[in-house]
């Protein structure tokens, strides 16, 4: 759990500390790509709290909505229109979707948490990953 943090921190303080001009002119498509790589995430950490996370899913979806959206936004610009924001209001749909779901999957197992903690009081009496898992996707 902590490796995903570590790398996102050395990141931001590589990001900070080697910052480079980026042309006004790649905005559009690096908003693109910044809404899908949040999109990708948050659906893996869905998928995951759901039971049903497989890698080359996540990965693929990452890649394609990506390459998809920039080729949105580039036939836009040819076009003269902006079409990127159709991927940004999409992307945007669906990383509040995906928040929201994870929000009631994070509750659901706080509550079977504190359900189980409240009937058996003996210390000895774990729950496991697996009960919540399975009581969460019922």
């Amino acid at each position: 759990m902590w490796l995903p943090i570590l790398g996102l921190f050395i990141g931001i303080l590589l990001g900070i500390g080697f910052a480079f001009p980026l042309p006004a002119i790649y905005a559009e498509y690096l908003s693109i790509a910044v809404l899908a790589g949040l999109d990708s995430i948050l659906g893996g950490w869905r998928a995951g709290l759901e039971g049903k996370f497989k890698s080359n899913v996540l990965l693929s979806g990452f890649f394609v909505n990506a390459a998809m959206a920039a080729l949105l936004a580039y036939l836009g610009d040819l076009l003269g229109l902006d079409l990127y924001l159709a991927a940004v209001i999409v992307f945007g749909l669906r990383i509040f979707n995906n928040i929201s779901s994870i929000r009631r999957g994070l509750l659901e197992r706080y509550n079977i948490r504190k359900h189980h903690k409240n009937q058996q009081p003996s210390s000895d009496s774990q729950i496991t990953e697996e009960q919540i898992s399975t009581k969460t996707q019922k």
